[in-house]
């Protein structure tokens, strides 16, 4: 019996979820134990990776202009991006950082190999596979974002307008889910689709956002 999109994605998301604990940060930020300067890392890192993630997608897109809904896909989240970058001001400015001081602030590999992977994706991966690595990952991601979110406003006294950066991400997007369940749809009826690269992108790409979390809590 031939799989179906939603299949696909349920697998990728299932199978490639980071295990319990593997996130040294969250957990802390959960419970109000990480330092509270960690917020104004987190943003200052963010403000070089939401360029590039956007720029990443937009080619993506352009790659996938063949197929239309893989490229729809792409387009949703490089919009996604530009909202979310207008959201990261307020907790930039929530953590007393100017625009000299994120101008002024050098990046740390370990945070930006996340988006550099996602731009080696964007060169040379297939894009429906990268549909698949990319949703499985965002899963991890909202989940991540909705627990920091609940702990800056019960541990760190940041308002919603701070948190509205990672407000953005723990929502549950109705709209992404129908994108992506289309895309890998379009993958699946022409071929294009390879489960076994979509999962090894996926277990990579999982692999630098757990870096960026490791990065941040040895600062």
């Amino acid at each position: 019996m031939a799989r179906t999109a939603r299949e696909v994605l349920a697998d990728a998301v299932g199978g490639l979820a980071p295990a319990d604990g593997a996130n040294p940060l969250v957990p802390l930020i959960a419970t109000g134990e990480a330092p509270r300067e960690v917020f104004a890392a987190l943003a200052l890192e963010q403000h070089h990776i939401i360029p590039g993630d956007r720029r990443s997608f937009l080619h993506l897109a352009d790659r996938a202009a063949p197929q239309p809904a893989v490229a729809a896909f792409f387009r949703f989240l490089a919009e996604g991006e530009t909202e979310a970058l207008h959201r990261l001001t307020a907790l930039a400015t929530a953590c007393g950082l100017d625009e000299d001081a994120v101008r002024a602030y050098e990046p740390q590999a370990g945070c930006q190999a996340y988006p550099a992977y996602a731009a080696w994706l964007a060169l040379g991966a297939e894009p429906v596979d990268a549909v698949v690595a990319l949703t499985a990952n965002f899963a991890a991601w909202s989940g991540y974002c909705g627990t920091v979110s609940r702990a800056m406003c019960d541990h760190y006294g940041f308002d919603d307008r701070a948190c509205g950066f990672f407000d953005f991400f723990a929502e549950p997007s109705p709209e992404a889910e129908e994108l992506s369940l289309a895309a890998v749809t379009s993958g699946l009826d022409t071929g294009l689709l390879s489960e076994p690269t979509a999962h090894r992108y996926g277990r990579l790409i999982q692999s630098y956002e757990l870096m960026f979390w490791e990065t941040l809590a040895v600062r």
